[in-house]
């Protein structure tokens, strides 16, 4: 849970303003960044910045003051706000400011002094608070504008005299660098996480789309061969002792059953194996209607093929058999008609199908989880194709569906 953050400040629509950016700005992860410090290049920029204003005090000797003892608690408070910047960027930002304003204004020499204002706008900007630190750097070099163009007369060194246009417009220069190479990394960082967000909304729509895949086809599988296993047993049951030989041939037909049953979940399984692994077996297709119509008639269905088997896409291929098995498997379940018709036509770039029964519904519990009817229209659906299903006017069930003859590249 995120720690609640009561505000004692006024706020920008959520926590107080100085905290970790605006509403939404979640770029790095906040428990992460509590619990890191930026030690190492907060001690590298202070120890630069005074090794570096040394040798600037040097250079400037005569027309600057010499460093003395407050002079380098400048420097290092400027530079030890720098420990913050992740935390609170927008105090930091001010705070580095308002240290290098008083620096300049107290006449010690230039120097990297600006440096950790450069660091702070940079955080600042890319934490999200474009306006605090424009806000910041544009008041540091208005001060030091009325600093050395009007103020110089009345503060050290003295005889001062006021620094060229020139050396102003390249101060300018530098501000107006600071803020755009900010701006530059905060927009990449943006788009940057904006990828991230994508690709990791892309792989879960996948990882969603083969469990829909998956529980498909486990769930066709299953409820056909399952059904068929469960007429046998109750055959076998009814005839166990009147009939021991007729009993026999129902065990022998779920025997059978279940080991295709078995085979398939294997061969549905193997799509969770290493990616890039080819599956063991082929995909089941319309060449296997044979086969149903086999399993159909051990469950006590008798089923009429019409018109000539194609063979399609393989993606149309699989979808026509398991919309026909789960119909078939439908009519063992719910009908009462002992006879379904399967109609195959082939025209206008699309392939039909049509399996009727002529009813009527038993209205039996079959078991099974209901869900045959929309695993058929998400296939057909998957496909660019269409599935309508309902009873007939004339009395039984009807299924047809239509399926496009090429599946599209980009399906």
């Amino acid at each position: 849970m995120e720690e609640q953050h009561t505000p004692t400040a006024p706020t920008w629509g959520g926590p107080p303003w100085w905290r970790h950016g605006p509403p939404g700005w979640n770029r790095w992860n906040d428990e992460e960044r509590r619990a890191r410090w930026p030690w190492r290049s907060t001690l590298l920029l202070t120890a630069f910045v005074l090794l570096g204003s040394n040798f600037a005090a040097h250079a400037q000797h005569g027309d600057r003051l010499a460093l003395d003892f407050f002079a380098r608690a400048l420097l290092l408070v400027g530079s030890g706000l720098l420990l913050w910047r992740q935390r609170y960027p927008v105090f930091v930002v001010f705070g580095t400011a308002a240290v290098a304003l008083v620096y300049v204004a107290a006449g010690y020499p230039y120097g990297p002094v600006f440096l950790p204002v450069a660091v702070g706008c940079f955080s600042a900007v890319v934490a999200g608070h474009r306006r605090a630190a424009w806000t910041a750097v544009g008041l540091l070099w208005a001060g030091h504008l009325v600093v050395s163009r009007w103020l110089y007369r009345w503060l050290p060194p003295t005889g001062d005299h006021p620094p060229s246009w020139m050396q102003e417009i390249g101060i300018a220069t530098w501000v107006v660098a600071v803020v755009a190479l900010s701006e530059l990394v905060r927009v990449r960082r943006e788009q940057w996480s904006r990828d991230r967000t994508e690709r990791a909304q892309a792989a879960r729509r996948r990882a969603d789309e083969e469990r829909l895949r998956i529980a498909r086809e486990l769930h066709d599988v299953l409820a056909h061969s399952i059904s068929v296993i469960n007429v046998q047993a109750g055959v076998g049951l009814a005839l166990l002792d009147s009939d021991p030989e007729q009993a026999r041939t129902a065990l022998t037909t779920i025997k059978a059953a279940s080991k295709e049953a078995l085979g398939e979940v294997r061969q549905v399984l193997d799509t969770l194996r290493a990616p890039g692994e080819a599956p063991r077996a082929p995909a089941p297709g319309l060449d296997r209607l044979p086969e149903l119509v086999e399993q159909a008639a051990s469950a006590g269905l008798s089923v009429e093929i019409e018109g000539e088997v194609p063979t399609p896409a393989p993606g149309t291929d699989l979808a026509a058999f398991r919309i026909i098995q789960e119909a078939l498997t439908n009519v063992v379940r719910h009908s009462g008609s002992r006879r379904a018709r399967v109609r195959l036509d082939h025209a206008e770039g699309a392939l039909r199908l049509r399996i009727d029964d002529d009813g009527p519904a038993t209205g039996a519990d079959a078991g099974g989880s209901g869900n045959g009817l929309a695993g058929m229209r998400e296939r057909a659906a998957a496909l660019g194709g269409t599935i309508e299903a309902g009873p007939r006017d004339d009395g039984g069930f009807r299924v047809l569906a239509v399926l496009p003859w090429k599946v599209k590249e980009d399906r």
